[in-house]
């Protein structure tokens, strides 16, 4: 089935450079990532199928780790360790599947991104490594969150040396699972389920930071190239009727591509806005379970230290990409005002004209009144401040369970 996995390619046909976590993300996980166009009908049955009995390994899943918090409903310290992963099995159930419904639109994204808006080394070095840069903190949250799947992986070695029979997580089965014919099928489950949901928390972090990047990037291009053609034709010291008709030209071609990206990036929100919003509700009951571990018994609970660590640094680079492109988009509106049209007006002894750019102007400063951020289903914009408030949220959950203790 990899081999039917939808690859990008550059508009060139050249297989697109794709960054580890989201070449990782690709390989590991099938439930979200989409076919390539044009695959048989079979192949396209086959798949669905896997879907499905994953939704049901899912189902399954979630009956269990909520039947372990329903047994131990009294005893807050046993309650809060198989609550994190109760609400991260809910969350990525949901983000997961949703992305599986809508895979074709998806894997469109994906190719008008390539096609369109992808960045290439070769033509934009400096660009390319400045976008490099903004998502070093991405890379490395990949790497955190691989560490933590690690660290639950460390029980099947743990229960060889100590001759248990321990699941990944904290779960209560309505039968005796510790029998082998059980015990062995189960554990799989436990290890496809955990593979599943951290390839998709890091997988889908970096596709957003990419797509947003490199959004940006083209944001920063248009910026330049709207300060450039005025200074080119100003430069040139033509004086007469064809400046300001020059001028003109170059600012509708540049307006149009801003309409362009404008539209790009709705997909984009069209794409991530749900997924962001059941990211964000999950987010604060999520950190403050894992910080009430990591602080009541550090030394027992490493793995829900390397966890909390690893979604802090989520929230924390997602906000700030999304500040990062908010800044640029906001901007905009300023670029087009202080794009030296004044001076083009000025040289030029075409009235008719001057007086067409002066409105082509003020159409362009009102169409980028509004900078563009992604939000979560409207009601939040994905932005730092965003991020800082569910901390937060977080902190003051986190003490009042500390104070009930």
């Amino acid at each position: 089935m990899s081999s039917h996995r939808y690859r990008p390619r550059l508009p060139d046909g050249e297989l697109a450079p794709l960054p580890w976590p989201v070449a990782l993300y690709r390989i590991l996980n099938h439930i979200a990532w989409p076919l390539e166009e044009g695959c048989g009908r079979w192949t396209v049955f086959l798949e669905r199928v896997i879907i499905f009995l994953g939704f049901l390994v899912f189902c399954e899943h979630n009956e269990v780790d909520f039947h372990y918090l329903i047994a131990n409903r009294q005893d807050m310290d046993n309650l809060l360790t198989g609550m994190p992963t109760y609400l991260i099995l809910v969350e990525m159930q949901i983000r997961c599947y949703q992305l599986a419904w809508h895979k074709d639109r998806f894997r469109g994204l994906l190719q008008r991104f390539y096609a369109e808006i992808y960045v290439k080394e070769e033509s934009e070095p400096q660009l390319f490594a400045r976008i490099q840069r903004q998502m070093l903190a991405t890379r490395i949250n990949s790497t955190v969150y691989l560490l933590a799947l690690f660290n639950f992986l460390v029980v099947p070695i743990q229960n060889v040396i100590y001759h248990r029979r321990e699941m990944l997580y904290k779960q209560v089965y309505p039968f005796d699972n510790t029998q082998l014919q059980y015990f062995i099928p189960l554990l799989g489950l436990n290890f496809w389920v955990g593979v599943i949901i951290t390839s998709m928390l890091f997988g889908e972090l970096n596709v957003m930071g990419e797509l947003m990047m490199h959004l940006n990037a083209r944001y920063v291009q248009l910026g330049q190239d709207l300060r450039r053609s005025a200074r080119r034709l100003l430069e040139a010291g033509d004086g007469g009727g064809d400046l300001a008709s020059s001028y003109r030209r170059a600012l509708t071609h540049i307006l149009r591509r801003n309409v362009a990206l404008r539209d790009f990036a709705d997909r984009v929100e069209e794409e991530f806005s749900f997924r962001i919003f059941v990211m964000f509700a999950f987010s604060a009951g999520l950190l403050c379970a894992l910080f009430f571990k990591a602080y009541t018994s550090p030394s027992g609970n490493v793995a829900y230290i390397v966890w909390f660590l690893a979604k802090f640094m989520e929230l924390l680079a997602l906000g700030m990409l999304g500040s990062i492109l908010l800044k640029t988009t906001d901007e905009l509106g300023v670029m087009y005002y202080t794009s030296d049209w004044e001076q083009i007006v000025h040289q030029s002894e075409d009235v008719a004209e001057n007086l067409r750019v002066m409105k082509l102007v003020t159409l362009a400063i009102e169409l980028n009144s509004r900078p563009f951020f992604i939000t979560g289903l409207k009601y939040f914009r994905v932005s730092l401040t965003a991020v800082l408030k569910i901390i937060q949220g977080a902190f003051s959950y986190f003490t009042f369970l500390n104070s009930m203790r």
